[in-house]
C-alpha cells in the first residue's frame, strides 16, 4: 500500500486531495498547522495519520516525516500544497513581515518538505517516490499587486525542475500542478469580482477543488518511469493567456 503526504490538508485543495487519496486506497498523512480541520478531513479513517506541523519550522518538518515513516514505513508521494496569499497590494505598500511570511510558507515550507521527502525516498527500499508541487497559474502570469505570491510560485517552478533532475539517479520523480480558480476559501473573493490587468473588476469562473484532486491523483498514480512534468488545470473560461 502506497503512502502519500499532503500539506495544507485541512482545507481547500489539500483537503479534497487527501480525501481522494484515501478513497483510492493510499495511506495518507494530513499535514497542517491546525489539528481540528485535519481531524475533520481524516474522519477517523484507519489509513489516515493526522500530523499537525508548521511547514516553516525545519525541526517540526523533520519530526513530521519521521512520524509518517514510523507509522507507514515509507513515503511514496508528497503533495507540496501548503500556501498563503495576500490581498492585492503594490510593492511599496507591502509590509516586510508580510513578504517574509508568504516566502516562508510558500517557498521555504515547500523546500523543507521536499528536502525531507527526498531524503526518505532516497534511502528507502525500494528506492524512489514522487514529489508534486502546487505551482499555481501565478507560476506563469501574475495578478495585479501579487508580488509575494507570484514570486514564490515562480520559485516553485525552479524547485520542481531541479528536483526532477536531481531525483533521476534515485528514482524520484517531481512534477508540478498549476491551478487556476478552484473554489476554495482563498479564492472565494473571485466570485464577487477581482482586479484585472486593464484596471477593471470582474467576476471570474471557478471550478470544483475535487477536479484538481483528481488531477493530482492521476499524476501520483503513474509508474515512476513516467512523469507529468507540468499540468495546468483551471476553470475553462477564466482569464489566463490574456491575464497580466
Amino acid at each position: 500500500m502506497k503512502t502519500a503526504i499532503v500539506t495544507g490538508a485541512g482545507s481547500g485543495i489539500g483537503a479534497a486531495t487527501a480525501r481522494h487519496f484515501l478513497d483510492a486506497g493510499y495511506n495518507v498523512a494530513l499535514v497542517g498547522r491546525r489539528e481540528a480541520p485535519l481531524q475533520e478531513v481524516a474522519a477517523d479513517a484507519e489509513r489516515a495519520l493526522v500530523t499537525p506541523c508548521d511547514v516553516t519550522d525545519p525541526a517540526a518538518v523533520d519530526a513530521c516525516f519521521a512520524d509518517v515513516t514510523d507509522r507507514f514505513g515509507r513515503v511514496d508521494v508528497l503533495f507540496n500544497n501548503a500556501g498563503v496569499a495576500l490581498p492585492g497590494t503594490l510593492i511599496d505598500e507591502i509590509a516586510v513581515e508580510d513578504w517574509l511570511n508568504v516566502v516562508n510558507v510558500n517557498l521555504t515550507g515547500a523546500f523543507l518538505c521536499a528536502r525531507a521527502a527526498f531524503a526518505q525516498m532516497r534511502r528507502q527500499d525500494p528506492q524512489g517516490g514522487r514529489i508534486i508541487n502546487n505551482g499555481s497559474i501565478s507560476a506563469y502570469v501574475p495578478r495585479p499587486g501579487s508580488v509575494p505570491y507570484t514570486t514564490t510560485k515562480h520559485g516553485i517552478t525552479g524547485l520542481t525542475r531541479t528536483l526532477s533532475l536531481d531525483g533521476r539517479p534515485f528514482n524520484i520523480a517531481c512534477g508540478q500542478i498549476d491551478i487556476g480558480n478552484a473554489l476554495t476559501e482563498m479564492a472565494r473573493p473571485m466570485t464577487k469580482g477581482v482586479p484585472q490587468a486593464d484596471g477593471s473588476i470582474k467576476v471570474e469562473a471557478m471550478m470544483d477543488p475535487g477536479d484538481v484532486a483528481k488531477s493530482v491523483l492521476h499524476m501520483a498514480s503513474l509508474p515512476l518511469e513516467a512523469n507529468v512534468q507540468f499540468m495546468t488545470v483551471m476553470a475553462s473560461s477564466m482569464p489566463f493567456v490574456g491575464r497580466g
